[in-house]
């Protein structure tokens, strides 16, 4: 049955309960965006009023453990306390790797809604597997034009007999190549505080880690809509794989600014490159010196598209709160101690846009 793009409470159902996702609406033949995806004008991003920007530092990895060590590793604090993005190149990831995972997460949203719906929440044979649409749309006014598989990792055994075939291989060993890039991306950083961190404490900061596969189909009207609001990212470091399309724009700055004047600068897309972007709990933790940055995600028309981030976050037990140095040096602390747990439950709680949540956390 086609669905009724005028009755909105048929596409909730089509798309979100019954598990067809953006993707069923696509291929259904629609030519117009339904109101449900119309976003409001001052949450939409207008590509002619952004633009690339050399501030998007791409850093070469491999001279990390070289003789520029020190400058590569003040170039990484510098683009963490800036724009609270950068890109990665010489991360040590094979290139056929990330490639392996863009067609794994194009086979996985290529399957047929029920073999996805098998994945949906409350349906899913465990909870380290979720299947969905938008980000919560039981709470969400308008839905974003974004389909997504989320794979939480607790261990190596599970991830292989609970994650979907067509992609638990290659996303754990995504995990498994990514989290060494981490630990040294985390090491300069703290370093550059001043401050000293043994292994065992780093561990917990990155202890809980998540693959999230995005798909954005081609959208009729993407200047309309968006595939992800603007937010800032929950952990401490998230590592994206971007595809050769692009669509995401970064916030130059934490300026509150009227709608529409705000600037936004694009993370051009590189190939074989990884990008990196500062989360929360490194800005609570260092006492707001690193910067989570906000972003957006656009819809485009031209073809459908994926990502394939990995979010590095604290284990939910974990108490977060800024360095006791740093606040003693910095003479004030601007984030309470918390424990991780009840900043998600916050964070996954109520519909948010922008850097809100972060708030909550503020003294």
């Amino acid at each position: 049955m086609a669905p009724k793009l005028n009755d909105d409470n048929f596409l909730f159902n089509f798309v979100v309960k019954e598990g067809n996702g953006i993707k069923g609406l696509v291929d259904s033949g629609l030519t117009e965006v339904p109101s449900l995806y119309i976003q409001p004008p001052h949450l939409r991003i207008d590509k002619q009023q952004t633009a690339s920007s050399p501030e998007m530092m791409t850093i070469d990895l491999s001279e990390l453990d070289g003789p520029n060590h020190a400058q590569v590793a003040k170039a990484i604090a510098h683009a963490a306390e800036t724009l609270g993005f950068f890109q990665v190149v010489n991360h040590g990831l094979p290139l056929e790797l990330l490639e392996s995972l863009k067609a794994a997460a194009h086979q996985f949203f290529g399957q047929p809604a029920e073999k996805k719906a098998a994945y949906l929440q409350g349906v899913s044979p465990t909870p380290v597997v979720k299947y969905g649409t938008s980000f919560l749309p039981e709470i969400d006014e308008v839905l974003r034009w974004r389909d997504f598989l989320r794979m939480t990792y607790t261990n190596d055994a599970d991830a292989l007999k609970f994650w979907p075939n067509e992609c638990k291989e290659v996303a754990l060993e995504y995990i498994k190549s990514s989290t060494e890039m981490v630990k040294k991306l985390l090491h300069a950083l703290i370093a550059d505080l001043d401050v000293k961190l043994d292994d065992s404490s780093l561990d917990t900061l990155i202890g809980s880690r998540a693959v999230i596969m995005n798909f954005y189909p081609t959208c009729p009207n993407p200047e309309l809509t968006v595939g992800v609001k603007r937010h800032s990212d929950i952990g401490m470091l998230t590592v994206l794989l971007q595809d050769d399309i692009g669509g995401l724009y970064v916030k130059k700055g934490e300026l509150i600014l009227s709608p529409g004047n705000e600037e936004w600068i694009e993370v051009p897309p590189i190939h074989g490159a990884l990008v990196i972007n500062v989360g929360d709990m490194l800005q609570i933790f260092s006492n707001g010196k690193y910067k989570s940055a906000e972003h957006i995600v656009r819809t485009t028309s031209t073809a459908s598209r994926v990502s394939v981030p990995i979010f590095y976050a604290p284990l939910p037990m974990a108490k977060i709160g800024p360095l006791a140095e740093l606040v003693a040096r910095d003479g004030v602390a601007r984030y309470r101690d918390l424990i991780f747990e009840e900043y998600i439950n916050y964070y996954f709680g109520r519909a948010h846009e922008d850097k809100n949540t972060l708030y909550f956390a503020s003294t």
